[in-house]
């Protein structure tokens, strides 16, 4: 089952999610700032994935990004660090943040999309 990570007031999870709906892709939905994955399962995908670095992973437009200066932070954070930070506030990740068993996309790009989860 397709796990969808994403935020109700996101513009972009909004789009991702009608695209998914549109192209009748099943997914089970989750609020990840009401509910943030666990830290567990984004050591796991930030380490299957790592070849896109962790900058990918990261929401790198939101507030606390930008206030904690984690664009000069990242280049030296490990796996652990980054899992930690996201697990304890959802809106670190970039959303949607879209995972199964064999694929995982970060934000929402049509043709990614097409090319993944149809």
């Amino acid at each position: 089952m397709i796990k969808f990570y994403g935020y109700k007031r996101c513009s972009t999870s909004r789009k991702a999610r009608k695209w998914m709906d549109d192209h009748h892709v099943q997914y089970e939905f989750q609020d990840l700032v009401e509910e943030p994955p666990k830290k567990e399962d984004l050591i796991k995908w930030m380490t299957k994935y790592q070849d896109r670095g962790l900058k990918y992973f990261f929401n790198t437009h939101g507030q606390r990004y930008r206030a904690d200066n984690l664009k000069e932070k990242i280049p030296t954070m490990t796996i652990e660090e980054a899992a930690e930070m996201m697990s304890q506030d959802g809106k670190l990740i970039k959303r949607p943040l879209v995972v199964d068993d064999q694929h995982l996309t970060c934000g929402f790009k049509e043709d990614i999309f097409e090319n993944t989860w149809l």
